[in-house]
């Protein structure tokens, strides 16, 4: 009587032995690091980590390792103090254009473990430090943009209906403001912005001023652009914060015209908001023809309906300020090879407005040279280049290539922040707070002395109060905090500070359904039963009473889980949690020690 099947004890075996091995990361803690990465075309390869060793060696630093892997380098330290010197050393022999020095902390993992696939839980934002920004999306740029292109479109429909106008520009307080030559044009005109251009109306103007209107967008279109702004945003940080590799950041709306945004582990706040800021795109414009670009870049006029850029080289060129086609209509970019030549190339796809304006506008200018202008934001300035000039061959549509690019990593950066995509409405920084790495050790040491005192108590007491019994669920309490532990690691889950509260608040539950089943046991033998029949009793009438306290508690978790955010999500993940290991470890795990110690023996008393 009370024998498992041997099935049993081997799933318990297996159970804790895997359990043990992937929570074994966390024991190794992190090492200092400094992570270097390429911000476009610069190789990261074995010529780098030669530059980066030789650095370290005059400037008498000694790495604990460097390690060279998926385009980046990381180079772990034995001390923060280490890893400062390292870090201006490092900075004077590289080219902070090309690259990216980035200050964080990697896991101390060992080498055969993380072949197993054993990684480290994470550490949220008050455990492990790192920068909280709070951020304001600037809603009348907003309504500046939807200006410019209702104006850009306005000019491009009026051209094809053949209405005349004078000027179609942006007004001083807002609005399209658009001048006729006559009255006849003008009614032509008022009738095609009532049948195409529904999203605008027409204000009421000076009556001297009778061939000039003023157009404003509606405010339910204002409305859903500012919405729509915002969540574009919220996707384009998303993106370009993942793409870098940050670990479990926080990016969230707040109110109407904010966004949260916390990036665990990041200690250097300079190098996060060039992160936040770093996105790209492209434009697309024709080149400019009937101007001297030389003359213009010497000093002279430049044309009213052209732009004065540099291409690669240096060599200035004229393009129209007509935008052609912008780069918040790519909605994937990968990089390749072209199989023609064998130069990298850059795979773009469009939208559908994107493909339909992309393929009107290349229709009309088949056998005219087109520019590809890259746009990128660098440390809140805009850097745009010309990167490739080609003559339009055929019309082009939802998918085409751009070439004219000096590598193939320069071909992937490029992809990479097209991917990323440009932010649809400037955002600026209004509240900025870094918690540093000693508050955060301290949080975490404070939270483990919290967990490790609530432990020790409960097991004294139920050592000291069902003896042998007691022992056996203190073996379960401490298999259940590692399974605990194992699931984080597995799963790859954000341990907070309220996580921690939660796991302290397991470690009381977890032995609820032990005292359940030993004070059933304790009446079975007040009634006369025998030792092996209390035993076998107390685990069979107790299970009820145990299922139905726990999952109404997983059910309150769960809600907990679906409707919090930030830190209540982390309380409500290791309780969840915890409910699922301590029901394994207190029914099942138990069950299986005591069966080992008392089953299938002859008792006339039990140790409880």
């Amino acid at each position: 009587m009370n024998q498992y099947p041997w099935w049993r004890y081997a799933l318990v075996i297996v159970v804790l032995v895997v359990g043990a091995l992937y929570a074994a990361p966390n024991l190794f803690g992190t090492d200092p690091a400094l992570q270097i990465s390429a911000r476009r075309a610069a190789p990261v390869d074995v010529a780098l980590q030669t530059k980066i060793t030789d650095s370290l060696a005059a400037a008498n630093v000694e790495p604990r390792r460097i390690e060279l892997a998926n385009d980046k380098l990381l180079i772990r330290f034995n001390s923060p103090e280490d890893r400062e010197i390292a870090k201006s050393a490092i900075a004077d022999s590289l080219d902070s254009k090309q690259y990216v020095t980035a200050v964080n902390l990697a896991p101390a993992t060992p080498d055969w473990l993380r072949a197993l696939g054993g990684k480290p839980m994470y550490m949220g934002l008050d455990l492990r430090g790192g920068v909280h920004f709070l951020m304001q999306v600037d809603t009348d740029a907003v309504k500046q943009q939807t200006d410019e292109r209702f104006i850009s479109d306005l000019k491009n429909a009026m051209k094809e209906e053949k209405i005349r106008y004078r000027t179609v520009t942006r007004a001083p307080n807002g609005g399209i403001l658009v001048r006729f030559i006559s009255a006849e044009v003008q009614a032509r005109g008022l009738d095609l912005i009532d049948s195409d251009f529904v999203e605008l109306k027409v204000n009421e103007q000076d009556t001297a001023k009778e061939l000039e209107i003023l157009l404003t967008p509606t405010e339910e279109y204002l409305i859903e652009a500012r919405r729509t702004a915002l969540k574009q945003n919220l996707t384009t940080l998303r993106k370009r914060v993942n793409e870098l590799g940050v670990a479990e950041p926080v990016i969230q709306q707040q109110g109407d015209s904010r966004i949260v945004i916390q990036l665990p582990g990041v200690e250097d706040s300079a190098l996060a908001k060039d992160i936040i800021g770093a996105t790209a795109t492209l434009e697309f414009r024709m080149v400019f023809l009937d101007g001297d670009a030389q003359e213009a870049a010497a000093g002279g006029k430049v044309p009213v309906s052209a732009r004065l850029y540099e291409e690669r080289d240096g060599t200035p060129i004229l393009l129209n300020k007509r935008v052609m086609l912008e780069g918040k209509h790519i909605t994937n970019a990968a990089s390749s090879v072209d199989t023609q030549n064998g130069g990298p190339i850059v795979r773009i796809n469009l939208d559908g407005e994107g493909g339909k304006r992309f393929s009107k506008a290349t229709g009309q200018e088949i056998g005219k040279p087109m520019a590809t202008v890259f746009i990128e934001q660098v440390k809140g300035r805009a850097v745009e280049e010309v990167i490739n000039v080609a003559t339009i061959r055929d019309q082009l549509a939802y998918s085409f290539q751009i070439s004219g690019l000096e590598s193939s990593e320069e071909a992937r950066n490029l992809a990479l922040l097209l991917r990323a995509g440009a932010l649809a409405a400037p955002i600026e920084i209004i509240e900025e707070r870094t918690v540093g790495p000693t508050l955060g050790a301290d949080n975490i040491k404070r939270g483990f002395d919290s967990v490790k005192i609530g432990l020790l108590l409960v097991l004294i007491f139920m050592a000291l109060y069902y003896k042998v019994f007691g022992l056996v669920a203190d073996l379960a309490l401490v298999a259940n905090i590692v399974l605990i532990v194992s699931l984080l690691s597995m799963l790859q889950a954000t341990l907070t500070l309220p996580g921690i509260a939660g796991i302290v608040l397991t470690v009381g539950m977890a032995v609820d359904a032990n005292v359940l089943i030993f004070q059933r046991i304790k009446e079975e033998l007040k009634n006369g039963n025998s030792p092996q029949a209390s035993i076998h009793a107390g685990y069979e009438k107790a299970f009820s009473t145990i299922a139905d306290a726990n999952i109404t508690t997983l059910i309150a978790a769960i809600v907990l889980f679906s409707f919090g955010t930030g830190p209540i999500k982390g309380f409500a993940v290791t309780l969840s949690l915890g409910i699922i290991t301590s029901m394994f470890t207190a029914i099942i795990g138990t069950r299986a020690v005591v069966n080992l110690i008392y089953g299938n023996k002859r008792l006339e008393k039990l140790a409880i």
